[in-house]
């Protein structure tokens, strides 16, 4: 599959249609979103669901959206 461009924001900085600038829980979902990209693991998990959440890098890393609604997904403007 061709590599589709990535958006123009910030690795670090979901879109705020997957994640409200006002989320109760936004600074710990992003903490744990940046300590994930730090230590280059594919992702994290999330302190709201518990469930494995990936990261803006392994998704930019696949080359296309999945169209599966991910909160970090690189592709979305």
């Amino acid at each position: 599959m061709p590599t589709q461009p990535r958006a123009a924001r910030d690795l670090r900085e979901p879109h705020t249609d997957r994640l409200a600038l006002d989320h109760r829980q936004r600074d710990e979902i992003l903490a744990a979103h940046d300590a994930a990209l730090a230590n280059g693991d594919p992702g994290y998990t999330d302190p709201v669901s518990g469930l494995f959440v990936l990261t803006a890098a392994y998704l930019t890393e696949r080359g296309f959206c999945c169209d599966q609604g991910c909160r970090h997904c690189p592709y979305l403007d």
